[in-house]
């Protein structure tokens, strides 16, 4: 069995580490190069930073901020927030990232999943999904709707039948984040992170919600996630990266160990 992996979200607004509650309320809260050293330091396995207003503000990603985060960390390091093309997927590469996630303007192009995949590798490729809990009707028979535009956007599209069509167009992985759950720290979605793992056959990082280590626990285990995204109990210093790990190692979840 491959590790389960942990990973730091660096969500980014204006150059400086953010924090919202399910995408509302955002606050700086700190220095994004600063945090990614820090992290990568105490042993977290990836980093995703996401630039959270290019696509509402409709402007490109802060290259310059991806650059200097890459020159601090020497892990795999995924990229996200306004890229709309080939090209602009590329340069966050060139810029020092393993990885590109597509979000929003996927779901306007889903072509674009698959140009990238063709350009860069479908293991260079996340679809990030931001997800919004609705109940089963005709349009949303998962009862879950894909929102766009750092939440703003509600689509009508379902959520599972989103990620099967990510998968099937070249996604590598994705990221089921849970906008119910964002930033509450009462727990990540187990439902929904479950329904979309057991439909894929590529990896599913679990984001919203991470709070605890027991969190962490259920979201690998019950929710069949390969992969759990956290924030604010590193950015706020509640619990130390080495004591999570050695949790989930304890409990029989394979990680690996600082």
């Amino acid at each position: 069995m491959l590790s389960r992996r942990i990973i730091a979200c660096l969500d980014v607004r204006n150059g400086k580490l953010a924090k919202s509650v399910r995408f509302v309320n955002t606050k700086d809260i700190g220095d994004p190069v600063a945090a990614a050293r820090k992290y990568y330091e105490n042993g977290i396995d990836e980093l995703v930073f996401y630039d959270i207003t290019a696509s509402s503000d409709k402007r490109d990603i802060m290259i310059d901020v991806v650059s200097k985060v890459a020159s601090q960390v020497f892990i795999p390091f995924s990229v996200g927030g306004g890229l709309r093309s080939v090209e602009d997927c590329t340069r966050v590469r060139l810029a020092g990232a393993e990885k590109v996630n597509v979000n929003t303007a996927a779901v306007a192009n889903p072509r674009l999943i698959a140009d990238v995949a063709a350009s860069l590798g479908s293991q260079a490729v996340v679809l990030s999904m931001d997800v919004l809990r609705v109940g089963a009707s005709p349009a949303t028979p998962s009862g879950y709707e894909i929102v766009t535009h750092g939440g703003r956007t509600r689509t009508g599209m379902d959520a599972l039948a989103w990620a099967k069509k990510g998968e099937q167009l070249g996604a590598g992985e994705l990221v089921v984040n849970s906008i119910d759950a964002d930033g509450t720290r009462t727990g990540y979605e187990i439902t929904l992170t479950r329904m979309i793992a057991e439909n894929v056959h590529i990896p599913v990082i679990a984001s919203g919600g991470g709070g605890a280590p027991e969190h962490l626990y259920e979201v690998l285990t019950e929710g069949k996630a390969d992969a759990a995204l956290i924030a604010s109990i590193l950015h706020y210093g509640e619990y130390r990266l080495r004591d999570i790990k050695e949790y989930l190692h304890k409990r029989g979840v394979k990680v690996r160990m600082v």
